[in-house]
């Protein structure tokens, strides 16, 4: 097999997966909606482009990845709660990791950017981009949720 053929290979496949992908926006309509100028006039530039245009922040460069304290990780667009700080842990990847989101907190879609498939995790509330979930955390789930730090907020528990 050529070089030609397997990048037609892996188009066609990505093609495929795109075909399957469910409009998760048109089946659930999200609570929080606004006009992107509201959005953009809402958030700083690169939590914008993270939340908004599905980016992803350089890794290494979010506070959050060494949050240690108890509380918990929200959504900057809408504010909703997404995780417990007792399901963060260090993934050693540069970004924000839990092995669990809170019950009922984001979404998943297929992402077939990048000719590679993944698992996308939006935020229920507002339908943010966060980051990608993946089959490779530690117990009891198993699941590593790679967090965009820039997409979230954090509310340290109180007493």
């Amino acid at each position: 097999m050529n070089r030609r053929t397997l990048i037609a290979a892996a188009a066609g496949s990505a093609a495929s997966w795109l075909a399957l992908a469910p409009s998760l926006a048109a089946a659930q309509p999200f609570e929080v909606t606004r006009s992107d100028a509201a959005w953009r006039a809402r958030l700083a530039p690169e939590a914008y482009r993270v939340l908004r245009q599905q980016g992803t922040e350089r890794p290494g460069s979010s506070p959050l990845d060494k949050e240690k304290r108890a509380g918990l990780f929200g959504c900057k667009g809408c504010g909703l709660p997404l995780f417990h700080s007792r399901t963060k842990f260090e993934s050693g990847t540069g970004w924000p990791s839990f092995y669990a989101p809170l019950r009922n907190a984001v979404r998943t879609r297929i992402d077939t950017s990048l000719l590679m498939r993944r698992v996308e995790v939006v935020c229920r509330g507002c339908g943010g981009h966060l980051g990608h979930v993946f089959d490779d955390g530690p117990p009891p789930t198993g699941k590593r949720y790679c967090m965009n730090g820039v997409a979230m907020i954090f509310r340290a528990a109180t007493g």
